[in-house]
């Protein structure tokens, strides 16, 4: 679920809530640093406990509908295609998933379930919904369809579930590009014959990934001062301001990568950073975190200092 970009920007925030100085309890800080990518998959099965919700919401419509005193013959007998849809009954019954969703307490939405009435009415009045109840052609890929097209339309991009989001926990803002894509991912690959765990992917790729996270941070930070002073003595008009802002936590970073990271290529850190700088930081400041790596990295190769090896450099 997690790429490398993704797990940079985390470091990052974490350096960045430390001042990207050296600290007296690494191992504190080294906490707080995993449990904000961990966090990144509380979003993820928050999300599909919403999934969850508004198939049950579909049933609960339908049978409110029923019981109208002055219901009409189409309120009597309801259009079932959403609580009958095969994916998500899938996603709600998957016994692994709601087993983690509780043991991390994220069915929230009953406390919340205004959003949960929000979607669900957004869906209700969506062309895509009058197009799929409409549609005679029952079948797992129109369900899959469907749902995409619901996730991808109507719930992602919705402003108020957006807000929630945030106020509930800041960095899922960040977070959420990375999660929907995953979700999406996993229901592209969703059959009726798949595996329960299939909903429950890995956070990391592989355990490099995590130790890469972890030893990023560990390493940037233990050499805080000595990337500082380095930075400072490549350019001679430094503003001060930029060292302490989020641009020299992101030079930090990238000097920790050149010389502790030997088989990651100079050129897949610089644009790694550049790329981040240019979300997450001001506008002038890739060309200025440009200027100084490739200065830095200039002179490295000039005097055979830190050099790279590894596949990636063939």
């Amino acid at each position: 679920m997690l790429n490398r970009r993704h797990i940079r920007i985390k470091v990052m925030q974490s350096m960045y809530a430390f001042k990207g100085t050296e600290s007296d309890d690494l191992t504190k800080d080294e906490k707080f640093l995993i449990h904000s990518l961990d966090s990144m998959y509380d979003l993820y099965l928050s999300t599909l406990a919403l999934l969850i919700e508004l198939y049950k919401k579909s049933k609960d419509h339908n049978e409110k509908l029923q019981k109208k005193l002055l219901g009409t013959d189409s309120d009597k007998n309801p259009n079932t295609k959403f609580q009958d849809n095969q994916v998500l009954h899938l996603i709600s019954n998957n016994k692994m998933l709601q087993e983690h969703i509780t043991k991390r307490k994220l069915n929230f939405w009953d406390l919340d379930f205004e959003y949960v009435d929000i979607l669900f009415k957004a869906i209700l009045k969506s062309e895509l919904y009058e197009n799929y109840t409409n549609d005679t052609d029952v079948s797992f890929k129109k369900d899959k369809q469907f749902v995409l097209d619901i996730y991808t339309q109507i719930i992602a991009p919705n402003d108020k579930l957006y807000d929630y989001f945030e106020d509930k926990k800041l960095t899922w803002v960040d977070d959420l590009p990375v999660v929907n894509t995953a979700i999406l991912k996993v229901l592209r690959k969703l059959k009726l014959t798949s595996p329960e765990t299939l909903l429950l992917p890995n956070l990391y790729k592989d355990e490099d990934d995590k130790e890469f996270a972890k030893d990023l941070f560990k390493k940037t930070l233990l050499n805080s001062s000595k990337f500082s002073e380095e930075i400072s003595a490549k350019t001679t008009n430094w503003d001060s301001e930029r060292l302490a802002s989020l641009d020299g936590v992101l030079l930090k970073m990238a000097l920790c990568e050149f010389q502790k990271f030997p088989s990651i290529p100079h050129k897949v850190t610089i644009n790694e950073y550049l790329e981040v700088a240019k979300e997450y930081s001001t506008p002038k400041s890739s060309l200025f975190i440009n200027g100084i790596l490739d200065k830095i990295v200039k002179e490295y190769q000039t005097n055979n200092l830190h050099p790279k090896s590894g596949r990636g450099l063939m």
